[in-house]
C-alpha cells in the first residue's frame, strides 16, 4: 500500500496500535495534540536530535528497521550522559513519496524495539511530506533529581577519564559499507558480504545506549564530576568537557580500548586506526570523569580509565613510545 493510500490518520493509528504507554508518568500518548507527562516534583531533562538522508545515513545500506532503532538511540544517549533516566520521546519524520506505507511501519518497527528495549514510551510526533528524501526529528525526556545533574563543566584537576567501551568501530564500519556501496555501484554483479564484518557494522547500524552505566553510578551511589556522550569523536567530545571545566587532560594510548576488529579492519582499509578511535562519531559510549575515591569505589570492566584531567591547559595524548604530542580535534563537523 501507498503511504497516501493508508493517510496521515492511518499511519498514526497503525502506530498508535503498537505503541500503548507503559510508565505511570506517561498520561497521554498517541493520538491527542501533545503528549502529557506527570514527573511528580523532580526535574524534567529534554533532548533533541535530527537524521537527515544523505546527511546522517544512507538508505543504501542502512536497514530501515535499524534506522528506527537508531532514531531512539542517539537521544536516549543525550539523556544517560546527563546522568538522567529516559522514559519519553516524542518522535517527528518527514518522507517522500517513494517511500512506501509498508517501509514506514518497518522503521517504528525498530522505534519499537528500542522503546521495549528501554522501557520507552512513545508519545506522539508529527509525519509530514517531504521533497528530498527523509527527515527524521527525536525528542527525548527523561528525569532527575536535580542534585544528581552532571553536565559537561564540572571535572576537576586529577579526575580519571573513563569510557564506557571500546572505540572506532563505528566510523570503521562506516567505511566498510561505504567501500561496499561503492563497488556494488561499479559492478552490481559484486554483491556484498558482510559477515566477516557483523561486529563492526553493528555500532554503526544498531548502537546502544548506555543506561546501564547510569544505574551503576545509582547502585553504589556514585555522581561523576562531568559527562558526555561520544556523538562527535573521542577527541572532540573530550576537548567539550576539558574546555567547558577549564583543565586539560592527559590521556595515554596503550589505555585507549581498542578491539582488534578495529585494527584488522582499519589495516585492510589502510586507515589509521588510532584516527578511528580518536576521530570517529557516533559511538554513543559514555566519556566521564570521576574523582580517584569514586574511581576505587566503583571500578568494573565497563569503567575504562583512559587518562586524567590536569589544572594546566594543555591537551596531550601520551604515545605508546612516550612520546607526547598535542591533541587536536577531526571528529564530526555538523557544518562544514
Amino acid at each position: 500500500m501507498d503511504i497516501y493510500q493508508l493517510g496521515e490518520f492511518g499511519l498514526i493509528d497503525e502506530i498508535k496500535k503498537k505503541f500503548p504507554c507503559k510508565n505511570d508518568s506517561s498520561l497521554i500518548g498517541i493520538g491527542d495534540d501533545a503528549g502529557v507527562i506527570n514527573f511528580r516534583g523532580k526535574d524534567i531533562v529534554v533532548s533533541s536530535d535530527m537524521l537527515i538522508e544523505g546527511v546522517h545515513f544512507d538508505l543504501t545500506y542502512f536497514p530501515i528497521k535499524h534506522l528506527g532503532y537508531k532514531s531512539v538511540i542517539v537521544n536516549l544517549s543525550d539523556i544517560y550522559s546527563m546522568n538522567a533516566i529516559p522514559s519519553q520521546i516524542i518522535l517527528n519524520i518527514a518522507v517522500s513519496s517513494k517511500f512506501r506505507s509498508d517501509a514506514i511501519l518497518e522503521f517504528y518497527e525498530g522505534v519499537k524495539i528500542a522503546c521495549d528495549e528501554y522501557n520507552i514510551d512513545l508519545l506522539g510526533g508529527d509525519t509530514s511530506s517531504s521533497i528530498s528524501g527523509m527527515t527524521i526529528s527525536c525528542t527525548a525526556l527523561g528525569s532527575i533529581e536535580e542534585k544528581k545533574i552532571v553536565r559537561r563543566n564540572g571535572a576537576k584537576a586529577n579526575d580519571v577519564i573513563c569510557v564506557s567501551g571500546d572505540l572506532g568501530r563505528s566510523y570503521v564500519g562506516l567505511r566498510i559499507l561505504q567501500r561496499e556501496k561503492s563497488n556494488f555501484i561499479k559492478d552490481p554483479k559484486n554483491q556484498p558480504n558482510l559477515d566477516k564484518y557483523k561486529n563492526i557494522i553493528e555500532k554503526q547500524l544498531r548502537p546502544k545506549a548506555r543506561g546501564d552505566i547510569i544505574d551503576h553510578f545509582l547502585k553504589n551511589d556514585v555522581i561523576p564530576n562531568s559527562m558526555i556522550d561520544i556523538s562527535d569523536g573521542l577527541s572532540s567530545d573530550l576537548m567539550h568537557l576539558s574546555d567547558s571545566s577549564n583543565l586539560g587532560f592527559k590521556i595515554f594510548e596503550e589505555k585507549l580500548p581498542i578491539s582488534n576488529d578495529v585494527m584488522t579492519t582499519a589495516k585492510e582499509l589502510e586507515i589509521d586506526y588510532l584516527s578511528s578511535v580518536l576521530n570517529g562519531g557516533e559511538e554513543y559510549e559514555l566519556l566521564f570523569s570521576l574523582s580517584p575515591e569514586d574511581f576505587k569505589k566503583i571500578e568494573n570492566e565497563s569503567l575504562i580509565p583512559i587518562g586524567f584531567f590536569t589544572k594546566n591547559s594543555n591537551k596531550i595524548l601520551v604515545n605508546n613510545d612516550g612520546s607526547e604530542d598535542e591533541l587536536k580535534s577531526f571528529g564530526w563537523k555538523h557544518f562544514s
